[in-house]
């Protein structure tokens, strides 16, 4: 039986230590293994860059309702029920230009500077 546990212990700790959240290098690193054709949504390294982008833009948007209702100042102001419709090309783009040095970075924190220049809060 302490077996078992021991064994369900490693594994899940295992687990959780490859669901860190992905740098910017990584996520590059997976896109540009990506062909560029209509065939790219069938994959799942698509599909995981695709969640990986949407889930970094619910976590700003959350931290920004959280901010806002806490009475700070948030790191974004995105307006409410603004529609933000982005491109491969324009993400690609986007993280291309941080600097090499810089790329170890999370996505999510990539996701959270981008937004804070396109949606500054005001001072």
């Amino acid at each position: 039986m302490k077996k078992a546990t021991l064994i369900l212990a490693v594994a899940a700790s295992l687990w959780a230590g490859s669901a860190s959240a992905m740098t910017v290098q990584e996520f590059l690193t997976s896109a540009n293994r990506i062909p560029r054709n209509p065939t790219a949504l069938l994959r799942s390294d698509t599909r995981r860059l695709m969640n990986e982008i949407n889930g970094a833009f619910k976590t700003v948007g959350e931290e920004q309702k959280a901010a806002q209702a806490a009475n700070r100042r948030p790191a974004t102001c995105i307006p409410e029920g603004a529609k933000i419709s982005l491109s491969p090309d324009m993400i690609l783009t986007r993280f291309n230009a941080i600097p090499a040095a810089r790329r170890n970075i999370s996505v999510t924190q990539a996701v959270r500077e981008w937004m804070a220049a396109e949606h500054p809060c005001p001072a």
